[in-house]
């Protein structure tokens, strides 16, 4: 298939998705805080594929891949799949029943967190064209030690936790936030393989290791 089909195949899916997850459970379409982000997220993901499919279709493609070769990312998604599955059902259902009462400065704080969230993974995306979904190395991938990467070793993780744990927030949902926090474990583990397979395969990546000290967060982890 045409990467540009693929790509507007891959938007429309993910908006009818991610429409479902939020509006099936509230039981309306006046769920105001799910319209505002996903006009958030849809917005970004355009100006994103837009910019990539002008400048290097080939990250897309290799951003398309979803099957991994690693035994234990595939177990990880069993465990992962549900894990999301709940995170984002429950906004819904906090809507519908009123668990949360956040307030409108709150909801906008998280959108602004999320918006900073993506645009943190399109700064990796930017300085790295190797970044795929899945866990592998390939023909002619280098180890990457700039912007980002010369601050800590998983900067799109760094994004991917502050969109995720901004998005309860920004959906109006306290409740929700609990189920977001299990992907923390999540992408800790998963850094942890990624490490191991990187170590073995990437030439140059255990002297990386050695520069950038810190996987995740500076001073800590």
């Amino acid at each position: 298939m045409d990467i540009v089909a693929k790509a507007l195949l891959a938007f429309c899916a993910s908006a009818l998705v991610l429409g479902a997850m939020l509006f099936v459970p509230a039981g309306t379409f006046e769920y105001w805080q799910a319209w505002l982000y996903m006009g958030i997220i849809f917005a970004m993901m355009a100006v994103v594929v837009a910019y990539f499919l002008a400048s290097d279709p080939q990250f897309l493609e290799r951003r398309f891949q979803m099957k991994e070769k690693e035994a234990k990312q595939r177990h990880l998604q069993k465990f992962s799949v549900p894990i999301f599955l709940m995170a984002f059902l429950l906004p819904g259902l906090d809507y519908r029943f009123g668990w949360s009462h956040v307030p409108v400065e709150i909801v906008l704080l998280g959108d602004f967190f999320v918006l900073l969230g993506y645009g943190i993974i399109f700064l990796v995306f930017h300085e790295n064209s190797y970044a795929g979904r899945t866990i592998r190395v390939e023909k002619g991938q280098k180890v990457i030690d700039t912007g980002p990467y010369s601050i800590v070793r998983h900067p799109m993780y760094v994004g991917m936790l502050v969109f995720c744990l901004a998005t309860p927030v920004a959906l109006g949902s306290y409740v929700a936030l609990l189920a977001f926090l299990l992907v923390i474990p999540v992408i800790v583990y998963r850094i942890g393989n990624e490490e191991e397979v990187l170590r073995k395969e990437l030439k140059g990546y255990a002297g990386y290791c050695e520069k950038v000290k810190y996987r995740l967060v500076p001073g800590i982890w």
